[in-house]
């Protein structure tokens, strides 16, 4: 496979920054493009940072393949408008862009229960952009549905998130009893079972944590 070239909105996330550690080390990536409201804390010679406002893009550099890794919760963005905003319009607003700079292969950080016809907002408007970016003419897409993310999110300045604490606990106690879908699972391997399949998708792939659990990355 020929150098490729990336484009990265949400690097400093708790995703997107082990998608962009392993987009640094990957031999086959030559250059990679981060999109995002303020800098990643790491500094590399393949790494290009872009300061942007989602809302108005400017037009992006040539590039293969897009990850999206962009995401808040309602509670830290204050509504449900500021969510959308990010979790929906952003992301789509990049997809779009990338397209037309030539990117040919995406993959999207969304979340288990993602579906445009739920009742709950949060996974709404998740399933809203799968749907959005399906109707894009990308060459593939790999959507990641990852059920409770476990990580460090406090040594990215980003606030603990209750739901995941709690199912953390849980699965320590009863992790046999949880189908592997429901667990939580280290934002690694999401990163990770990302950074593997995207290169090589040629349609549109969904990969549950189950799935994502088995990929060998460091914390998985």
């Amino acid at each position: 496979m020929s150098q490729r070239t990336v484009i990265l909105a949400g690097a400093t996330g708790l995703v997107g920054q082990h998608i962009l550690q392993g987009l640094l080390a990957d031999p086959g990536v030559s250059a990679v493009h981060s999109l995002g409201r303020r800098a990643p804390a790491m500094r590399h010679s393949k790494l290009v940072t872009h300061i942007v406002d989602f809302a108005a893009l400017p037009p992006l550099p040539p590039a293969d393949e897009l990850y999206l890794a962009l995401g808040t919760t309602i509670k830290v963005a204050g509504s449900q408008g500021a969510f959308r905003a990010l979790d929906y319009d952003a992301n789509l607003n990049v997809a779009k862009a990338a397209l037309a700079a030539g990117v040919k292969k995406v993959g999207l950080v969304s979340a288990m229960g993602a579906d445009a016809r739920s009742r709950i907002f949060y996974n709404r408007v998740k399933g809203e952009l799968e749907d959005a970016l399906t109707q894009l003419p990308f060459e593939g897409l790999v959507i990641a549905r990852p059920s409770l993310l476990a990580g460090d999110r406090e040594v990215l300045g980003q606030p603990r998130r209750s739901g995941e604490a709690i199912g953390e606990g849980i699965a320590r106690v009863l992790g046999f009893l949880i189908p592997a879908n429901y667990k939580p699972i280290p934002a690694s391997a999401v990163a990770q079972a990302l950074l593997d399949a995207v290169p090589n998708v040629k349609a549109r792939n969904v990969l549950l944590s189950g799935a994502m659990r088995k990929t060998k990355s460091p914390g998985a």
